[in-house]
């Protein structure tokens, strides 16, 4: 089954490269990544397929392909401290984990469930994440500044400012932000005194932010 899993993934590699845009580096890191450890047991025979799938609690494990966008949009490298928000099944974490380095991910979950089953499971494929759990709209300021922070839910109503007042100036913060169908895909890169530079990335379609 783990060499299935080991074809499964090299498949999916190669449908990336051809459908994004994104580094080989990041690549790489999904490549790295068992994203079938991230997925009830019923769903595993889908692990690898360019889609999102559902992990519980209303909540989904993102699409490998958005997950390999925003984590080149975060532009991080080793040794970078990240702010996410929505941990999840952590499978996101894990990504990015391999970009930065262990002890560098810092993540928030709303649902304590969720939050728990994220740390046993990271800490035994061995990611060195910080899960908490928390209300996501406040960040995690008393571990701030970080390089960079992105949501894996969507602001309705724009990206709360404690997230963009803990990311570094010149540190990016990625996230969808809008509601229902109206979603995009934003990335901010962090000025001095508020004034941002904001990118716009295409519609997308996110739970949202809790």
């Amino acid at each position: 089954m783990e060499n299935d899993h080991e074809v499964e993934r090299r498949r999916l590699l190669e449908r990336l490269r051809r459908r994004t845009d994104v580094s080989d580096r990041t690549l790489s890191a999904i490549e790295s990544v068992p994203r079938h450890e991230f997925v009830p047991e019923g769903r595993r025979s889908a692990a690898y397929d360019d889609r999102p799938l559902p992990i519980g609690h209303d909540q989904t494990i993102s699409a490998p392909h958005m997950v390999a966008i925003m984590a080149d949009l975060i532009d991080v490298d080793h040794g970078d401290r990240v702010l996410e928000i929505g941990t999840g099944c952590g499978y996101h974490a894990a990504v990015v984990a391999e970009l930065v380095g262990p002890g560098n991910v810092y993540s928030v979950e709303y649902v304590s469930d969720l939050a728990e089953q994220a740390r046993e499971r990271l800490s035994k494929l061995g990611y060195d994440v910080e899960v908490r759990v928390g209300d996501g709209r406040e960040g995690l300021p008393e571990e701030a500044p970080y390089d960079a922070t992105y949501l894996t839910c969507a602001a309705a109503n724009g990206i709360p400012d404690p997230l963009v007042d803990g990311t570094r100036p010149g540190g990016r913060v990625v996230a969808p932000v809008g509601g229902g169908r109206s979603q995009r895909l934003v990335r901010l890169i962090v000025g001095e005194d508020g004034d941002h530079e904001r990118e716009d990335h295409g519609g997308v379609r996110f739970v949202p932010l809790q």
